[in-house]
């Protein structure tokens, strides 16, 4: 939101310097972008007077300028076609930087003719103007004084940054309703002039959607359109607006100094009368920007009897709109719907000040005197007479009242304040205040509970005044919770392994989402970043098989990944569950002369799984293994991880052929998951390590052959050993299993060493051979017989 000083002086009776506006609207919540005063830049620049040009003795199109600077005369070569004898220009004397170019002037001789200046074009100091020719001043002007103030350059132009819900200040009365509440001055009425009523309009106005709940039309005859006058175009300039004509120069001086939008339509142009309706699909509109825009149902038209000729609070159309040739005009004043605007400017990418007003939501009560000031101008400026005003609809309901307790301008804003002071503030802002009851003004439709005026009450008096209080010193804690310091254990952990976390989206296709689970309607996003982005992910793979094809694709197929994350089964939050994933590829390492490489297989997960576990504390002999497993793994290369056989911990295992085929991944990959909100924290909250207990005794190694089952599984049999004698059998170890010739079908051998070992003694060859029998008999009862 731009304007100049002066357009704020307008309506701000105050003698603060831009420096002191600066600062308090900074404190009033209105951040100051920038503050732009050319007269700066523009200061060493003064009025001179061409008193001689002549033609250059070496060039044709050069002229040597005898010219006066108020006190003396020197010689100054211009290439300019205007440079003549008689008239005012703009002198830059030596060591004056040009704004334009950053050129300094100095001495110079131009084909051999001495120049002492330089006389400048619009183009040159950096100002809106012609460039073809040197700037001509006004004949009043005096050889000597400073150009600033002549160019209309002393006017420094202020831009502010409005948050969505600041509307009231996107017109310069409303910034300077703020400062005045705020001290920086007094607050001037405004300057109202009711037109009298000429004639009776002979455009009426028809309402027939809720997207415009009030229109107030007005038709002017006898208008003569053409340029505005020189300080309305200095103003809409200064704020990078360019100039049309009177009619639309008024409009945008409207909507910037009042935040009112306003349209004014050729009314020899129109036929018949006005309707506002809902447009129907396809209907079509040729809009003043020469775009042809498609219109969908719903969308707020303006309409006369041959059809659309505006869209309502957007942009006008240009078959209706104003030229030079223009008599007699229809002036439009209306409030719509902000939600019904937000969505047909989306719908149609069309930006304009007016939409960008109206869905912010325009001040309901102020339709009425908008249109009589608008009204006041035209006539001033245009001549003609204006009909009476044209009302339909009424202005839409905004009065509402909060009860408002005093003391929660302590509570909430940590600051105590007289109640005098908290009415007196409340009622500058435009708030009637009746005992507790406050009632906020039609401008701001976002105050709307008792935190929104502790809000306005703080800012108008300082958020620099709310007292310094320190927070109160306490002994220190951990800030970290446990599940949040076992996370990042178990990420130290992995990346100690040699893996690297990545972090993923957590949207994937829909495709992949179906892969990993069933995915309800309820997490497909209805408005996706990305429009293949457009699930909630239900499992980290989808991401780590993701990141492997990229990376396989380039080369660099040999990987070892891991994330941390939440994954989703509904949108609940007991449906955010939090996991963990890891993922290998490919080759365990590059060959070398000291080894050759192996492909990565099911006990690499097994390893990164028990190795995680281990980490989080706990005990990986003690946990459960079974090949129940979702189907995004190999069905005979994998595994699940529980507690008892009932919580589920993780799983681990060779990635399904047909998932890596979805992924177009070529190589092996296996992987591993972990609820880390399933394992259970540990009972011991001391942070102390169990003391390392070391025999100095003799350990003694066994080894047993057994003939077992092919569908027993390892595990079962390590179990079912060690359980055999708890306080002898120090460790089970598998070391061979053989399938093949000498052995039965369906049956496996396999070779276990089993190691012995007491703390307090020597074991004894007797003791050795009774462990040894309860080792057998401990096999016998899974089914294993002794191989012979």
């Amino acid at each position: 939101m731009k304007f100049t000083l002066s357009w704020l002086r307008d309506f701000l009776d105050t003698s603060a310097t831009h420096t002191d506006i600066d600062k308090t609207l900074t404190s009033v919540g209105l951040e100051v972008e920038s503050i732009t005063d050319a007269s700066e830049a523009l200061k060493p620049f003064i009025v001179a007077e061409i008193v001689e040009a002549v033609q250059h003795p070496g060039a044709d199109k050069l002229r040597v300028c005898q010219v006066n600077d108020g006190k003396t005369t020197r010689q100054i070569v211009c290439g300019a076609a205007n440079a003549r004898a008689g008239i005012k220009v703009v002198l830059a004397q030596e060591g004056v930087k040009i704004p334009g170019n950053g050129m300094i002037i100095k001495k110079t001789s131009i084909r051999n003719v001495e120049s002492n200046g330089m006389l400048c074009s619009a183009e040159e100091l950096g100002i809106e103007g012609d460039a073809s020719g040197i700037i001509e001043l006004p004949a009043s002007a005096k050889p000597g004084e400073s150009v600033v103030s002549i160019l209309g350059l002393d006017d420094p132009v202020i831009d502010i940054a409005i948050t969505p819900n600041r509307a009231d200040c996107l017109g310069v009365y409303g910034v300077a309703r703020d400062l005045a509440a705020a001290g920086l001055g007094i607050l001037k009425p405004l300057a109202l002039s009711t037109q009298h009523s000429a004639f009776t309009s002979t455009i009426s106005v028809n309402l027939t959607t809720p997207t415009c709940p009030f229109f107030i039309g007005c038709k002017i005859e006898g208008v003569k359109n053409g340029p505005s006058p020189e300080w309305l175009q200095n103003r809409l300039k200064a704020i990078g607006l360019r100039p049309i004509s009177a009619l639309v120069d008024i409009t945008n001086y409207m909507t910037y100094s009042y935040g009112r939008p306003l349209h004014v339509f050729d009314a020899g142009k129109l036929k018949g009368n006005i309707t506002v309706r809902e447009a129907r699909a396809d209907e079509k509109l040729l809009a003043l920007n020469d775009k042809e825009y498609t219109l969908s149902a719903g969308m707020t038209a303006i309409c006369d009897d041959s059809g659309i000729v505006a869209l309502g609070g957007i942009i006008g159309g240009k078959d209706t709109g104003c030229t030079d040739e223009t008599t007699e005009v229809f002036l439009e004043a209306a409030y719509f719907d902000p939600t019904n605007i937000v969505g047909t400017g989306r719908a149609l990418a069309i930006e304009s000040d007016a939409r960008y007003r109206f869905e912010r939501g325009v001040d309901p009560a102020f339709v009425k005197t908008g249109a009589e000031i608008a009204v006041a101008m035209i006539v001033e400026l245009c001549g003609g007479k204006a009909s009476e005003l044209v009302i339909a609809g009424s202005e839409p309901e905004w009065q509402r009242s909060i009860v408002f307790d005093n003391a929660k301008v302590a509570t909430l804003g940590g600051i105590h304040l007289p109640s005098e002071e908290i009415t007196k503030t409340l009622t500058a802002l435009g708030f009637a205040v009746k005992g507790k009851d406050v009632t906020p003004p039609s401008w701001r439709a976002d105050t709307m509970g008792e935190a929104d005026l502790v809000e306005e009450i703080l800012r108008i008096t300082g958020y620099d005044s709310i007292p310094s209080t320190p927070l109160p010193v306490a002994a220190h804690k951990a800030t970290l919770l446990p599940q949040q310091q076992r996370a990042g254990i178990l990420r130290k952990t992995l990346a100690a392994s040699g893996m690297t976390e990545i972090c993923s989206w957590a949207f994937i296709p829909n495709a992949q989402a179906k892969q990993f689970g069933a995915v309800g309607d309820a997490l497909v996003l209805l408005n996706p970043i990305n429009a293949e982005l457009d699930t909630m992910r239900p499992n980290l793979l989808p991401g780590l098989l993701s990141a492997i094809a990229r990376n396989s694709d380039r080369g660099f197929a040999d990987l070892a990944l891991f994330e941390m994350g939440n994954v989703f089964e509904d949108i609940t939050p007991k449906g955010q569950i939090f996991m963990l994933a890891g993922i290998r590829s490919a080759q365990t390492s590059a060959r070398t002369h000291f080894k050759t490489e192996r492909e990565v297989d099911v006990f690499d997960a097994k390893h990164d799984l028990f190795n995680t576990l281990a980490a989080a504390g706990l005990n990986p002999a003690k946990l459960q293994i079974d090949r129940t497993v979702p189907n995004w793994y190999h069905p005979t290369r994998s595994g699940r991880i529980s507690l008892g056989g009932k919580v589920t911990l993780g799983y681990f295992g060779e990635v399904h052929p047909l998932i890596l085929s979805a992924f177009a991944i070529k190589h092996r990959v296996v992987a591993f998951e972990v609820f880390v909100s399933a394992i259970p924290l540990p009972k011991n909250k001391g942070t102390a390590k169990p003391p390392f207990n070391v025999s100095n005794f003799q350990a003694v190694a066994r080894d047993f052959a057994f003939i077992a089952d092919e569908r027993i599984q390892a595990a079962d049999i390590v179990k079912a050993l060690e359980s055999a004698e708890k306080q002898l059998i120090q460790s089970v170890n598998i070391f061979d299993v053989y399938m093949g010739k000498g052995v039965e079908h369906g049956k496996k051998s396999i070779a276990v060493s089993v190691t012995l070992q007491a703390m307090d003694r020597t074991l004894t060859e007797q003791e050795i051979e009774a462990v040894a029998q309860k080792v057998i008999t401990a096999a016998a009862a899974l089914g294993l017989t002794l191989r012979q």
